[in-house]
């Protein structure tokens, strides 16, 4: 078997203008991807009908699919309906399942249905109906010449909807391809051209039909490994012995074989070990604990952020001596680590991690220290502290913060362990 080749068009002029990030085409291309469907091209067009229908034409010289999304709402700007019925031929029609959606849709929230909204249920006469539970605008599935168009709303729940809904499991039907798998092995604390170097050997001895990919990231290097079969159980087993091969030349530097986010390894071990933890959080104020609360159940073991921004809260809540700060600085090993050991008292947790730091300059005299940030882990009769520099603006400085703030908790807690190990 072969791969099949789509493409992507995203309408809309706020796209090109930067004004709304485009996320529908990064979700689209991972579901198609897990479906074995390879992504040629992915293409953004203003709201102008010759861009459109040029995009349209360039695109199907190359792919078997090609998937639309944006402009099917109701007003004067969303013209990819009636482009398509005159690309494809027919005239409009109303779909009665939809009309009836639309209709219950304004009953419910008691508000009169405009004619305008009634037009969201008129659809070309030469494509199949992809029914929008979501929203008001269904989405359309054409075929010419054996290729498949389909067009849905620019909204991304409603396009995740009918995708996940109608879209995947037709193309499964439609489409018979080799298997894509991917196995990842997350690594931090070197750089890829580190790692190159440490596993060159196993990666020149890859199939052709196994590739490594270098991700590189705030702290940490993804590596992922893309395998392409006709056998798909085949493929997991012969590709999960190159990921193991791999973690084990690395195993000092590897923290997952799970392509998840820090947050999610953090909650993994901590809960898997029935420990606790709290933060004392300065210059990221409080965007640590943002970061772990986003996963679901956090609270079993995250027991709360104290966001000690000023140098009065660090001496009352966590109880930093005056004469600390003010012979050594806010920012400094001695602060931060008073900071983590006071924490562990005021929240009664079993590891803590405290931060503070310059992540921008607040004045001219501030910009030669910007970026320096103090980190502090304490925990088990233990301390380790460690001062890091940071080279960015003040947004990114903060993420990288959060980033290595999670990664040396991590690292604290699973000293002379080997979690990721099967």
């Amino acid at each position: 078997m072969s791969n099949i080749a789509a493409s992507i068009i995203t309408i809309g002029d706020e796209l090109l203008i930067g004004q709304t990030i485009d996320t529908n085409s990064a979700w689209i291309a991972m579901r198609l991807n897990e479906q074995g469907i390879d992504l040629l091209r992915r293409v953004a067009v203003g709201d102008e009908r010759n861009a459109i229908v040029n995009a349209l034409n360039e695109e199907l010289t190359g792919a078997s699919l090609v998937i639309i999304t944006g402009g099917l709402g109701p007003t004067a700007d969303d013209i990819t309906k009636p482009l398509l019925r005159d690309y494809f031929g027919g005239t409009m029609r109303p779909d009665e399942r939809v009309l009836a959606h639309v209709q219950s849709i304004f009953a419910k929230r008691n508000r009169p249905v405009l004619e305008r909204n009634l037009k969201q249920a008129e659809v070309p006469d030469s494509c199949t109906v992809l029914f929008n539970r979501l929203g008001t605008a269904p989405g359309m599935w054409f075929e010419k010449d054996e290729k498949v168009i389909i067009a849905l709303p620019g909204v991304p729940f409603e396009m995740a909807g009918i995708m996940t809904e109608e879209v995947l499991p037709r193309l499964k039907e439609r489409f018979k391809s080799d298997a894509i798998v991917h196995y990842s092995v997350i690594t931090a604390g070197e750089g890829e051209s580190f790692i190159a170097e440490k596993i060159q050997d196993l990666e020149e001895a890859l199939p052709a039909h196994i590739k490594l990919a270098y991700l590189p990231g705030a702290g940490a290097v993804k590596l992922r490994l893309t395998g392409k079969g006709s056998d798909e159980a085949k493929l997991n087993e012969e590709i999960q012995v190159h990921q193991l091969a791999i973690a084990t030349r690395l195993e000092d530097i590897v923290i997952s074989l799970h392509d998840v986010p820090m947050e999610q390894i953090l909650y993994n071990w901590f809960t898997a070990h029935g420990q606790t933890l709290g933060l004392a959080e300065s210059c990221t104020g409080g965007y640590i604990a943002h970061h772990i609360t986003q996963i679901a159940g956090a609270s079993s073991y995250f027991k709360g952020s104290m966001v000690c921004y000023s140098e009065e809260s660090k001496q009352h809540i966590l109880g930093v001596n005056k004469a600390t700060i003010d012979e050594n600085g806010v920012v400094s090993e001695a602060t931060v680590t008073e900071m983590a050991r006071g924490l562990l008292k005021t929240l009664d947790v079993d590891y803590a991690l405290a931060i503070t730091g310059l992540l921008g300059p607040a004045t001219p005299a501030d910009r030669e220290a910007t970026g320096t940030v103090w980190m502090a882990v304490a925990g088990k009769g233990k301390v380790s502290s460690k001062k890091f520099l940071f080279h960015y603006d003040r947004h990114r400085n903060k993420e990288v913060a959060v980033s290595m703030a999670m990664l040396m908790i991590y690292k604290f807690v699973t000293q002379g362990e080997y979690p990721w190990k099967p």
